[in-house]
């Protein structure tokens, strides 16, 4: 599909205003340092633009030029490629697969709970949550066993878990107190400039940050 001539000449991140998979592609795009147009829409009501260049009409879609991606995980691993500092991948190909494998799983285990907790009934959000909790603490070891998920630096799998921990207390998750680990792990990322980069107006409202 080709990008529309006003969409052409810059890199265009469509995105709605509170949704992980869209922030993880805002920040992905903040650790890169990248500049780029944020074009923000209501996924129930496209714009005529999207209509145009994504065939499921979803968010997040991006633009370079006569390139149009979709799905947050093709998206995020082509910024990783085309803005290749600071790398968000591991080099060797063992440790790019666990990751891939993990940001995998959160995409079919955890992002749809985030979603029914949202936007479900009172029954499907409380199920959602109760299942949400459960995989958080089944990962506390490992959000114990490195200062970022499962690598010694910030990679594209924090990319797509930072937002899912940054909007807990919106979700009504409540941790126990042996889960600090996992505050302790957000704060890390949360305090971070390009974080706050990676914000919507309505994403900066669901937490306070502790100075």
């Amino acid at each position: 599909m080709v990008a529309s001539p006003r969409l052409r000449n810059a890199l265009t991140l469509f995105s709605s205003r509170d949704s992980v998979v869209c922030h993880r592609v805002r920040l992905v795009l903040a650790a890169k340092g990248v500049s780029y147009d944020l074009i923000t829409v209501d996924p129930a009501n496209p714009p005529e633009d999207l209509v145009d260049l994504n065939p499921y009409h979803s968010v997040p879609t991006l633009v370079d030029r006569d390139l149009v991606l979709y799905a947050a995980s093709v998206v995020t691993e082509y910024i990783d490629e085309r803005y290749p500092h600071p790398p968000l991948m591991p080099v060797d190909p063992l440790s790019r697969a666990r990751l891939r494998l993990a940001m995998l799983r959160m995409e079919h285990e955890w992002v749809p709970h985030v979603q029914s907790i949202q936007h479900g009934t009172k029954v499907q959000a409380e199920a959602a949550r109760k299942r949400l909790r459960e995989l958080l603490l089944a990962a506390l070891p490992l959000f114990k066993a490195s200062k970022f998920f499962l690598n010694p630096e910030m990679s594209l799998a924090d990319c797509a878990m930072a937002p899912i921990v940054w909007r807990l207390p919106a979700l009504g998750i409540v941790l126990p107190k042996d889960c600090k680990p996992i505050e302790d792990y957000g704060l890390r990322i949360f305090r971070n400039p390009g974080f706050l980069r990676s914000l919507t107006p309505e994403e900066k409202l669901l937490r306070e940050i502790a100075p």
